[in-house]
């Protein structure tokens, strides 16, 4: 690709409109792969998908992703769509609340969530320390889930039931996450040494205020399983220590982030994933838990999940 693209290690060269050509075509064929497999997991036909969000920071273009993938997926004409472009990192989280509406404000209705995230748009060259961190970091992902309420028990056998959500704006930290297009791409600036002990400092706040109207306000936090966007291994370590979590209580975290690296909104996706395949293999019959997003505001998204099925292994 940088063979064919030089423009996209050169900060001089103007490049945006090669980056969103490519993410234009990459974004609904990969979200599409990961929406064909959660489909065919959650045992139903495609055409009794009723709304579809898709959520991605690659790319700015109408007719979108949200389109492509009604006819990649055969979906129905009629299908309810919603874009979600630009959430950084909560996209997922935000996506997952979104369908927790919808679900449950529609009879009936089914929603497919595909979060997809390419770093085309975002990629340099080695031009100064803090540039190579970053494509170290993050990397390319598609995630899909198929989210509704009331399930068909017969067919449908749920992951986990997404029971309270909240989304947090922290006063005064506009700054602290910030992305925009440009000439050159995806740009903007994460302010890493605020955001870090920004997070710890108000998870704790956050959890209460959606624990509480579910007489959970006074639950231990190392009786909950975690599923908790790894924006870096720092934002991970700090909040293990805010909260006093015993070492592993963010392991799904940690090997995702450890095998994908942060896939912006499509992480928390491979998160729930990990976190269920635990519970399966390694369950402790934990049923609460939380899951947690950070994103531009700054942001802090917290759902408190519910796991109908907690295998416990003797």
């Amino acid at each position: 690709m940088i063979n064919a693209h030089p423009e996209f290690v050169d900060r001089a060269s103007q490049s945006l409109d090669a980056r969103l050509e490519i993410a234009a075509a990459a974004v609904p064929e990969l979200a599409a792969s990961a929406a064909a497999k959660a489909i065919d997991q959650w045992g139903r036909p495609a055409t009794d998908i009723t709304h579809l969000i898709v959520t991605t920071n690659a790319g700015a273009h109408a007719p979108g992703a949200d389109v492509r993938l009604v006819s990649l997926l055969g979906l129905r004409p009629t299908v309810r769509r919603t874009m979600i472009h630009l959430n950084g990192c909560s996209a997922g989280a935000a996506a997952l609340r979104l369908a927790k509406d919808l679900a449950e404000n529609n009879r009936d209705a089914r929603v497919l969530v595909a979060c997809v995230e390419l770093t085309v748009l975002t990629f340099r060259g080695p031009d100064c320390p803090h540039t190579v961190t970053c494509q170290a970091l993050f990397g390319d992902g598609a995630g899909a889930v198929i989210v509704g309420a009331d399930a068909v028990h017969s067919v449908e056998h749920p992951m986990f039931e997404m029971v309270s959500v909240s989304q947090t704006l922290i006063p005064g930290t506009e700054h602290v996450i910030t992305m925009q297009f440009t000439e050159h791409g995806l740009d903007g600036n994460i302010a890493s040494k605020e955001l870090v002990p920004l997070a710890a400092a108000k998870v704790e706040q956050c959890l209460s205020d959606v624990l509480a109207p579910l007489g959970l306000d006074g639950v231990e936090w190392n009786d909950l399983f975690w599923a908790v966007h790894p924006g870096s291994p720092l934002i991970l370590d700090h909040i293990e220590k805010a909260l006093r979590l015993k070492q592993g209580k963010l392991a799904a975290s940690r090997r995702v982030l450890r095998e994908y690296g942060n896939m912006l909104g499509s992480t928390l996706i491979f998160v729930l994933d990990e976190q269920r395949r635990r519970m399966d293999e390694e369950g402790d019959g934990t049923e609460w838990g939380v899951m947690m997003g950070f994103g531009p505001g700054f942001t802090i998204e917290t759902m408190v999940l519910h796991a109908p099925e907690c295998p416990k292994k003797n």
